[in-house]
């Protein structure tokens, strides 16, 4: 067991000779990686992901430079990242998921007049609020907004259910009809 001032020794593949020879791979591998991927997959903005994947899987071999077909390697490696990239996809189901870009998104979501048109459409939805009598009121805020269910807001009013049950429809309907006429 080393001693806590000793470092492991470093990978010499990414030191010294072993950095020369992957700066090599790099120069020599990169524009054919490049090309054998674009012609491979759809998405050519994984080009460059998937040739960073191919050197790091290259980085990670101890006995890179002892390779005597390197070509060959390191096209299988290519292969193989392509390979895994398609199980990752399969289980992912890729194939299903919309473009964000091809999807209808609404662009002014936040404009002034649809601000403006919120605000008015909620002081109508208060002022309708305060027109109901305040057992109506009390049963429509109880239900709606801290989301009782009709037999706790029985209870705590001490009315029957049927009677949160009439409360709520008076309420839906005046609201409903207040919000309509609105402008």
């Amino acid at each position: 067991m080393p001693l806590s001032s000793e470092r492991p020794n470093p990978d010499p593949a990414v030191t010294g000779e072993g950095a020369a020879f992957l700066v090599n791979l790099d120069r020599r591998f990169r524009v054919p990686l490049m090309r054998y991927f674009a012609k491979r997959i759809r998405e050519t903005y994984d080009v460059d992901d998937l040739v960073q994947e191919v050197f790091m899987r290259l980085v990670r071999q101890a006995e890179i430079e002892s390779v005597q077909q390197i070509d060959s390697y390191v096209f299988q490696t290519a292969a193989n990242v392509i390979r895994d990239r398609a199980r990752r996809q399969a289980a992912r189901h890729h194939g299903r998921h919309d473009e964000l870009s091809d999807a209808e998104l609404p662009t002014d979501d936040l404009s002034p007049e649809r601000v403006l048109l919120g605000s008015e459409q909620l002081e109508r939805a208060i002022a309708a609020l305060e027109e109901l009598s305040e057992s109506t009121r009390q049963v429509f805020v109880l239900r709606r907004y801290e989301g009782m269910r009709h037999e706790q807001i029985a209870a705590q009013l001490g009315i029957s259910v049927s009677g949160v049950r009439f409360h709520m429809e008076k309420a839906k309907a005046h609201l409903a009809r207040r919000l309509e006429r609105a402008p």
